[in-house]
C-alpha cells in the first residue's frame, strides 16, 4: 500500500480540532484520548506533535493570540493604538470564550503572547511612558479586555419581569437586557474603554519632562 502523501496528523490539525473541542465544551472536556478519537488516530500519534495535554492548551492559546492584530503598536498615537488593540484583543477572546480563564494568567513561555506583551509595553515606553507605569497599564488593560470577555453581563438577568418587579423595583427593566445583550456588553466595553485610556491621557499629560 502506498504512503500517504501528506502526514494524517500536524501540530496545526490537532490544535485546530482540540480547539473545537474546547469551544464546544469547555477545557474539560480535552483529553488527549478525546481529541485522538476526533482526529481518527491512536492516543500515542498525538506524542509525535505535543508531550503532554498541557502543552496541546498552550498551543491553543498561543493560536488565539496570535489572531490579534498588533499593527498598530508602534504606529498610532499610543491613545488610539491603545483602543484599536484591546477591541482586536476583545474579538480575539470572545470568539473562543472558553479559554478565556486560561489566557488570563498570562503569557508563560507562549511565543504570540509574549510578542503581545512585547509589542504593548515596547508601544508605550517608546511613547514617554515610565517602564514601571507602562507595565502597569499593560497588565490593567488585560484585566480589563480579559474581564470582559469571560461572559455577558446583560446574559446574566433573566427575561421575567414578575423577578424584579415586587422586591427589585429599581430593577424593573432588566428583564430587557438579554434581548438587547450585544449591544449592552458592547457598549458597556466602550465606556470602559474611553475611561480607563482618557484617565491615561490626563496621567502622561502630567508626567514631569524627561
Amino acid at each position: 500500500m502506498a504512503r500517504p502523501r501528506t502526514p494524517l496528523l500536524s501540530r496545526d490539525r490537532i490544535v485546530e480540532v482540540a480547539t473545537a473541542i474546547v469551544d464546544a465544551e469547555g477545557l474539560d472536556a480535552l483529553s488527549t484520548r478525546r481529541l485522538a478519537r476526533e482526529l481518527g488516530v491512536q492516543a500515542p500519534s498525538l506524542y509525535n506533535h505535543f508531550a503532554t495535554k498541557e502543552e496541546i492548551v498552550d498551543a491553543i492559546g498561543d493560536a488565539i493570540v496570535a489572531e490579534v492584530d498588533l499593527s498598530m503598536l508602534g504606529r498610532d498615537p499610543w491613545p488610539a493604538a491603545l483602543r484599536a488593540w484591546a477591541r482586536a484583543y476583545r474579538a480575539a477572546f470572545r470568539a473562543h470564550p472558553n479559554v478565556v480563564p486560561f489566557l488570563a494568567r498570562g503569557p508563560a513561555r507562549r511565543p504570540a503572547s509574549l510578542r503581545l506583551a512585547d509589542a504593548v509595553y515596547g508601544a508605550l515606553v517608546d511613547a514617554g511612558w515610565p517602564p514601571a507605569q507602562a507595565t502597569r497599564i499593560g497588565a490593567a488593560m488585560r484585566y480589563f479586555v480579559a474581564g470582559s470577555a469571560l461572559g455577558s453581563f446583560a446574559l446574566g438577568f433573566v427575561d421575567d419581569p414578575q423577578l424584579y418587579a415586587a422586591d427589585y423595583p429599581r430593577l424593573r427593566d432588566a428583564h430587557r437586557l438579554a434581548g438587547r445583550h450585544a449591544q449592552v456588553d458592547d457598549s458597556a466595553f466602550e465606556l470602559g474603554l474611553d475611561a480607563l485610556v482618557d484617565s491615561l491621557e490626563r496621567k502622561f499629560a502630567a508626567l514631569p519632562p524627561t
